[in-house]
């Protein structure tokens, strides 16, 4: 599979703080566009408009939590085939391999450090594209 490159982030987040500080660290560090939605349903109700190339999306959020948004994103056949990248402070190894089974490309551990944030998103689309089974499926921010 060639390489699609990275450009378009669609961030989904519901806390404001960690929403400034990853907007800045992907897009004055990283160089990408960043959508941003404050829920999963506005998540859903979004996404075929704004039409990433990637969707980081937060775990624990009120309503429609990420795993269950992304249930919901696969059982359309329009956004089904969105990659996503889950952004937690649950990163046990048991949790990161949950997250990857229900379709996760990857998981960023929170807090993370808004100078290797991009950096990380770009090193697990990259496995995920270069089609690297290899077992890092969390990076340590």
């Amino acid at each position: 599979m060639d390489m699609k490159a990275l450009h378009r982030i669609l961030m989904v987040e519901d806390e404001p703080d960690i929403q400034a500080v990853a907007r800045v660290a992907l897009e004055a560090v990283g160089g990408f566009s960043v959508d941003m939605c404050s829920s999963g349903r506005e998540a859903l109700e979004r996404v075929k408009s704004c039409a990433p190339d990637l969707i980081l999306m937060d775990v624990m959020m009120p309503g429609l939590d990420g795993p269950s948004t992304l249930q919901q994103l696969r059982a359309d056949p329009a956004t089904a085939g969105y990659p996503v990248i889950f952004m937690t402070a649950k990163v046990q190894s048991h949790e990161v391999k949950r997250y990857r089974d229900i379709g996760g490309l990857g998981v960023i551990a929170k807090p993370f450090d808004p100078m290797t944030l991009a950096d990380s998103v770009r090193t697990i689309w990259e496995q995920e594209h270069a089609g690297s089974s290899g077992s890092r499926s969390e990076s340590a921010g």
